[in-house]
């Protein structure tokens, strides 16, 4: 294990796991690591989250960020995506002991999703890639080298993933559903122009402890003002 440390493998795909929002999660050889950071979505989704919510997380890698929402809430209907056949292992035995209506399903984004979900999803989240093609190199060679590309790259400006959920995420969302994306804090803007751009509102949350940046959407619905919606970013 020392050998394999001083070699540069992340120490969580070492010991097999690694910890995130209160819970042990399984992480295996070529897995995205689950950052801490990310727990600034976790919350934000926990705050927003309705009785018996229908949750659909994409781009899940290990699924950390949905078994500490379904460890956390009651009477979750659940189903996680990733184009990644090592994460959707991974992420089938971090899920494997929930109770309910659970899928993990391998696919690109949407596509592996039954079409019974249209309109129903009330939590749509992402921790999709953000790292633009040109910074890739400056990443810590635990990510650069032990990780899965297709995780971190997200093209030249580092959104062409998260432009890609944007599109597509009105037609799956429920009338109040929300999706959850997290990104840079320079990329912030952008993503929610793009929300503005597919008849959604959008709003900007930070966090300095976690230095984590995550943009909440919604639908803009017909009863609420354009500028009203326009107030909430």
């Amino acid at each position: 294990m020392v050998q394999q440390r001083v070699r540069g493998d992340p120490l969580e795909q070492i010991l097999g796991w690694a910890e995130f929002g209160g819970l042990r999660v399984a992480v295996i050889a070529g897995v995205f690591v689950p950052r801490r950071r990310t727990e600034l979505l976790l919350r934000q989704a926990l705050a927003l989250a309705p009785p018996h919510p229908v949750v659909v997380e994409l781009c899940c890698g290990s699924a950390a960020l949905a078994l500490a929402l379904a460890s956390t809430l009651s009477a979750v209907e659940l189903y996680v995506t990733d184009i990644d056949s090592a994460a959707v292992q991974c992420a089938r035995q971090n899920l494997a002991g929930l109770s309910g209506r659970v899928g993990v399903l391998q696919g690109d984004l949407y596509e592996p999703l039954p079409h019974s979900l249209l309109g129903r999803v009330d939590l749509l989240l992402a921790n999709a890639p953000y790292v633009p093609t040109g910074s890739m190199r400056l990443l810590p060679p635990e990510a650069r080298l032990y990780e899965p590309r297709v995780a971190l790259d997200g093209g030249a400006d580092g959104l062409d993933v998260v432009q890609r959920i944007v599109a597509g995420a009105k037609r799956w969302l429920a009338p109040d559903g929300a999706v959850l994306l997290e990104t840079s804090r320079g990329q912030a803007p952008a993503v929610v122009a793009a929300l503005e751009c597919h008849e959604m509102a959008g709003r900007i949350v930070t966090s300095d402890d976690l230095d984590a940046t995550v943009v909440i959407g919604g639908r803009i619905r017909p009863d609420i003002p354009d500028n009203h919606a326009a107030a909430g970013h």
